[in-house]
């Protein structure tokens, strides 16, 4: 039995009167059988093994128990213990979490694990000051240009009506003239194909799951940054298991990053493949493109930079280290 309540521990049951077992519920927004969803579950099945039955993660896919924007205040507040979230899309609470989303700071997947090291320290002590721990993160493969129409500069992409969802995206609609409109990934097909929208910056993950190929036609691959979804546990959840478990909860968090980054890696050039054979061109961008994309990112690191002050300061100085 489930008793939804605003403590961490959502619920606890005796397994044939031996121990205590402790269920979390982890709210996820991606589909099921999306990389990061599948290393979600990857995860939860390695602590319900290493901890001996002694904690059980539920995993709620496509944002079917909270929505997106949601998860990291249900985390925050106890109404889930654990759950997933893609940083950027809490930018406006703190600039920290917008690091990864800005256009060409970071493109490669080297550059993408550096920048998240130089982002954690950061990031654990955003965290620890609302009650939560970083367990782990994962970033999603580099992003492109999802469009209706061919591109060869950024002055092609103006009046289209574009899926903002983060800070960062809205703010490339508004440096390149797009009409932003807000969609969360589990309300993206029904946008494409009712005419929502006809325009987004996304990986080619996004593009696949969305099945977006039955809607746009083209993909830039334009590598312009690789965001990440973080996995994040309430503190006083975690501080209510013990040591033992907590230890394997930290071991399978670290076999997930590993896991993860090299599963991103992996399905980059596979889900390209998947969308030319749905029949999407696959588009390499224009030098003019680039460097005006290039542009739209100068631009959004100075505006970020600006409202980071001190710690966007020891972010981006920690990130540019040889």
């Amino acid at each position: 039995m489930h008793y939804r309540l605003a403590l961490p521990v959502l619920a606890a049951c005796f397994a044939g009167g031996a121990f205590a077992q402790t269920k979390w519920d982890l709210p996820a927004a991606y589909p099921a059988g999306n990389f990061h969803t599948e290393n979600l579950q990857a995860f939860a099945n390695d602590v319900e093994k290493a901890s001996g039955g002694k904690l059980k993660i539920q995993v709620h896919a496509n944002a079917s128990l909270f929505k997106a924007n949601e998860i990291k205040r249900a985390v925050q507040s106890g109404q889930a213990a654990i759950g997933e979230l893609l940083l950027a899309n809490f930018e406006n609470e703190n600039p920290i979490y917008g690091a990864d989303g800005i256009p060409f700071l970071a493109s490669s997947y080297p550059e993408a694990k550096k920048l998240a090291a130089a982002q954690k320290p950061v990031l654990d002590r955003l965290l620890a000051a609302q009650g939560m721990k970083l367990l782990y993160t994962v970033a999603w493969p580099p992003q492109g240009i999802y469009t209706n129409k061919e591109l060869t500069s950024v002055a092609d992409m103006r009046g289209l009506k574009w899926r903002a969802y983060s800070p960062a995206t809205a703010k490339i609609a508004e440096l390149v003239g797009a009409q932003p409109v807000t969609i969360q990934a589990a309300e993206l097909p029904q946008a494409l194909a009712t005419g929502v929208v006809n325009s987004y910056m996304s990986s080619g993950s996004t593009g696949y799951d969305s099945k977006t190929y039955e809607s746009i036609k083209y993909w830039y691959d334009t590598q312009a940054w690789l965001p990440k979804n973080a996995i994040i546990v309430n503190q006083k959840a975690f501080d209510a298991l013990d040591k033992p478990t907590q230890a394997a909860v930290l071991k399978a968090a670290a076999d997930a990053e590993k896991r993860g980054w090299a599963l991103s890696e992996e399905k980059n050039e596979w889900y390209k493949k998947a969308l030319t054979d749905k029949g999407m061109k696959i588009m390499k961008p224009s030098t003019k493109l680039v460097a005006d994309m290039k542009q739209v990112g100068t631009i959004m690191l100075a505006d970020w930079q600006k409202k980071a002050g001190a710690d966007g300061t020891a972010v981006i100085d920690a990130f540019q280290k040889k």
